[in-house]
């Protein structure tokens, strides 16, 4: 499949603030941190971490077929060069400019358990209607949710990403980058609980997400969760405009009604307010 351009050299350095060496009019199909799993056209993006520096890859990247390297310092050989003072922040920059140049509906997603699952049913059901973008595998933190943005074309009109932490105040830089329309939380967990003295702390953590939702933004949280309440006050507290709630509790404005299990899959009846719907997920248990 031929891939669209999405960056430009002129639109890479201007977002970036860096330095083009190497000429050429040059443009991007992708954008990578990784030389092993790069796509010819993709912009390789060097960044510098406590274990490796994306610079030692740089020749492979080239060698992989990049178009052009984001880099810190000019890597010797014809490649075309972004050069900046610092890739990671050059990288959530470039995320800032792709969320700003879209209207595309946004959902950010986030909880202890279930986010790359509900991101993947996210995609398939949207991608069939319209152009979908979501976050690949699990790039849910400082460097994978500006990659996820920085990837997404600007005639997108529908985007998903997963939002993950380890530690309280994480999510919020996120979502203020990613501006969701709709913040999800899937549930709370005991999950990184080494990093928080409660689990309270915890969903105070996650609702984190509200912080960048847009002014009309909606708040969609699960019911069943014993955390819920906190969630629910939280979201209020955060201004936010709306609270959807799904759940087996008899008062979540999102239910299943009843349900069949098989062998591959679930039949699923739910009421969506005063709709009812029947659908099949792909995969047998309580799904819905």
């Amino acid at each position: 499949m031929t891939r669209s351009n999405l960056w430009t050299a002129t639109e890479i350095a201007s977002v970036t603030g860096g330095r083009l060496t190497g000429g050429g009019d040059w443009a991007i199909t992708g954008v990578s941190i990784d030389s092993r799993t790069l796509v010819p056209g993709d912009l390789f993006v060097a960044i510098r971490g406590p274990n490796a520096d994306g610079h030692d890859y740089a020749a492979a990247a080239a060698d992989a077929g990049a178009a052009a390297l984001l880099v810190e310092r000019k890597i010797a050989g014809p490649i075309p060069c972004v050069v900046v003072d610092d890739a990671k922040a050059a990288l959530a920059a470039l995320g800032r400019a792709a969320r700003g140049r879209t209207d595309a509906r946004i959902i950010a997603i986030t909880g202890s358990v279930g986010k790359t699952s509900t991101k993947e049913a996210l995609r398939y059901a949207l991608g069939r209607a319209r152009p979908t973008h979501a976050s690949e595998k699990s790039y849910n933190n400082d460097i994978g949710v500006p990659l996820s943005l920085a990837r997404m074309a600007e005639d997108t009109v529908y985007g998903v990403f997963e939002v993950g932490m380890n530690h309280a105040g994480e999510i919020t830089p996120l979502s203020r980058m990613i501006r969701p329309h709709l913040a999800i939380i899937t549930g709370v967990e005991n999950a990184h609980r080494e990093f928080f003295d409660s689990i309270e702390a915890i969903a105070d953590a996650k609702a984190e997400i509200f912080a960048g939702l847009e002014p009309d933004g909606i708040a969609i949280l699960n019911r069943d969760n014993p955390l819920f309440g906190r969630l629910e006050v939280a979201a209020r507290d955060a201004g936010v405009a709306r609270v959807i709630t799904f759940g087996f509790a008899e008062d979540a404005e999102v239910r299943p009604i009843r349900y069949s299990m098989h062998d591959d899959m679930s039949c699923v009846t739910a009421a969506v307010g005063d709709v009812i719907v029947t659908y099949k997920v792909g995969a047998p248990g309580r799904h819905w």
